[in-house]
């Protein structure tokens, strides 16, 4: 089991490597899907959306409320896999090995 001064430096360096893919994850983008493609959102891990595609046989009063209910299940897919994205680049941050309070053996 690691000392305090060697769990003091693990815990610096593991706020130092993810402050830095903090700041990655706007620059990982994803694409949210929905209606087989009739409606995509791409947005960054970060949440940011950074475009919106509709295919042309949408853009019809009659097909509205279905234009509206594609849009938010293209925006939940993609904000689904943003978190994912997220979350898989913060677990990468951390270092191995560095006690999880609350994880067996940990001193927190």
């Amino acid at each position: 089991m690691p000392d305090m001064n060697d769990i003091l430096k693990m815990a610096q360096q593991a706020q130092q490597d993810l402050a830095k893919a903090q700041g990655e994850l706007d620059n990982i983008e994803v694409e949210g899907v929905a209606g087989g493609g009739l409606v995509k959102i791409k947005t960054t891990a970060k949440g940011r959306i950074v475009g919106i595609s509709i295919d042309d046989s949408l853009m019809s009063v009659d097909e509205k409320g279905m234009l509206e209910d594609l849009i938010a299940a293209a925006f939940n897919d993609a904000k689904g896999k943003a978190d994912q994205a997220a979350a898989d680049l913060m677990k990468r941050a951390m270092p191995a090995g560095f006690p999880v309070p609350g994880q067996a053996g940990s001193p927190f």
